[in-house]
């Protein structure tokens, strides 16, 4: 069974920094694309940043410059570094992952698994 366990999120003031992890277990597909995904009260999901097999990554205009997105395949565990946050980052975010070959496509419709969410909350 394929399970994906975030953690790290909490309250932080605006400017401040918070990392976000996703431990992924009985999942170790030989590529993929991992993801961060963030929904707002009222808005839509939003793919933030994803990593493929070979470490290519991806990030929404949005976090760019601000978020990183990383791995430690021992660990079997993706990172969201998110620094300088906003109050407009205030969101669930979410980890996601599907099998794939190709680069990663931020689109919600094609992550296979996702874990449970953890919050994050940035006050000005």
């Amino acid at each position: 069974q394929v399970q994906l366990v975030e953690s790290g999120g909490g309250s932080v003031q605006s400017g401040g920094s918070l990392r976000l992890s996703c431990a992924v277990y009985g999942y170790t597909p030989s590529s993929y694309c991992m993801a961060w995904f963030r929904q707002a009260p009222g808005k839509e999901r939003e793919g933030v940043a994803g990593i493929d097999t070979d470490g290519s990554t991806r990030y929404a205009n949005s976090v760019k410059g601000r978020f990183t997105i990383s791995q430690d395949n021992a660990k079997n565990t993706w990172y969201l570094q998110m620094n300088s946050l906003k109050p407009e980052d205030t969101a669930m975010y979410y980890c996601a992952a599907y099998g794939s070959d190709a680069y990663c496509v931020l689109f919600a419709g094609l992550f296979a698994y996702w874990g449970q969410g953890t919050q994050v909350t940035v006050s000005s």
